[in-house]
């Protein structure tokens, strides 16, 4: 390894949008500095899911649904028009 092109790997302290604080290694700041997190991964729905549901209305789901109705019945069998394969360009 090539000496001193590296950043210097220290000890930071994170605070938590709660209060809650603790200690972690980082190539942020200078050593003993503190990192004040905005969001936190603990409650946030980026992290957590959230209540979030997703709705498909009328959009590529539909589509997709419309568009490839027949192919597959119920009971997992494929129709007798999919299960031959035609001859495309013969006489």
């Amino acid at each position: 390894m090539k000496p001193d092109i590296h950043p210097d790997y220290h000890e930071i302290k994170i605070v938590m949008t709660d209060g809650t604080e603790y200690m972690t290694r980082s190539t942020y700041g200078k050593k003993g500095d503190v990192m004040k997190l905005d969001i936190d991964p603990r409650v946030h729905p980026a992290w957590t899911g959230g209540q979030q549901q997703l709705m498909d209305r009328g959009g590529r789901l539909s589509r997709f649904q419309k568009k490839f109705a027949g192919i597959i019945k119920e009971g997992g069998e494929k129709p007798a028009a999919a299960a031959q394969p035609t001859a495309k360009g013969k006489k």
